[in-house]
């Protein structure tokens, strides 16, 4: 099947083309670039608010993997609605057959966060031309270069003890990188998921206090943590970009989303694309021998361009 992968350079994305890509699929690899595109599939040339380059990209494909948002940006809910509907005006001119859509967890009848709030937004406005959407609906994705996954291993890494807000007590359950992958893929070939929305979570529920205590019990750490209830979503936001690289309009769109319990209401998804998925100590030793191996070929690349530019010399 020819498949078209937006976000395709991204965390999530460049996995999916990947295994697609192994599985037998003809990828489309969307990128602004595609001449500095090195990933898994055909590279091509597209933007999400450009609608005709979206149309090209488009083309021959029966499905397409919608992986794309704007929350690193303060208007992110005008623009992430905008490029869906572009996204779902132009797959239905190019006779797409199935989107399928990355979202986020939390129920519908709490007070969900703007960011939340805007992922809903998105599976509408991605199913308003007629193109059937599947949607799966996830909470903390856990794996190397991940955001949610970064912050809490900085903040393990950076404080042996920290302040922290209410919202350490709140209720997720995350789910690894490989495992989502595995439902994207899994989704695709079932007829039966056109048109509905998954939840998905690994095996655990845990609140993010027993996420960071677990991540330092895995690296041998001592973790004390003192919570304050006043701390303020701007003040966490704040505090979170003093400690980590998260940058701090990303990172209060996170922290505002952690004052909502996400976890897994309804696990349909298990009979449609079957298998265990791993345990939180399993995906936080897999996302930490994964950045321990990307240290060291970044560390072999800079030795190697050191001993080329001294034999020049």
């Amino acid at each position: 099947m020819r498949v078209l992968v937006t976000g395709a350079s991204g965390f999530v994305g460049s996995r999916l083309a990947a295994a697609l890509e192994q599985g037998g699929h003809d990828v489309r690899a969307m990128t602004r670039r595609p001449e500095d595109y090195g990933g898994a599939g055909t590279p091509v040339a597209g933007d999400v608010g450009d609608e005709a380059s979206l149309r090209a990209a488009l083309e021959g494909c029966e499905a397409a993997y919608y992986l794309v948002h704007s929350l690193g940006d303060q208007d992110f809910e005008r623009k992430d609605a905008d490029a869906a509907r572009c996204f779902a005006r132009a797959a239905a001119a190019a006779g797409v057959g199935r989107i399928v859509y990355l979202g986020g967890l939390g129920r519908d009848g709490d007070e969900l966060s703007r960011h939340l709030r805007s992922r809903r937004e998105v599976e509408r406005l991605l199913g308003g031309s007629g193109v059937p959407v599947t949607v799966l609906r996830a909470g903390i994705v856990v794996g190397h270069g991940g955001v949610s996954w970064e912050m809490t291993r900085q903040l393990v890494a950076h404080l042996p003890a920290m302040v922290t807000p209410r919202w350490v007590a709140t209720r997720t359950q995350p789910i690894a990188v490989a495992d989502v992958v595995r439902y994207l893929v899994g989704v695709l070939d079932a007829p039966e998921a056109g048109g509905r929305v998954f939840e998905v979570g690994g095996p655990e529920v845990l609140t993010y206090l027993q996420m960071l205590s677990r991540v330092a019990d895995i690296q041998n750490r001592r973790l004390f943590v003192v919570p304050v209830p006043l701390l303020t979503p701007q003040l966490s936001s704040r505090w979170l970009s003093l400690v980590t690289d998260v940058d701090l309009t990303t990172g209060r769109s996170l922290i505002d989303s952690m004052s909502n319990e996400v976890v897994v209401t309804d696990d349909a998804i298990r009979s449609v694309v079957p298998f265990d998925p791993m345990d939180y100590d399993e995906m936080v030793l897999t996302a930490l021998i994964e950045r321990a191996r990307e240290r060291r070929r970044q560390s072999g690349e800079r030795r190697a361009g050191w001993l080329s530019r001294g034999a020049r010399r």
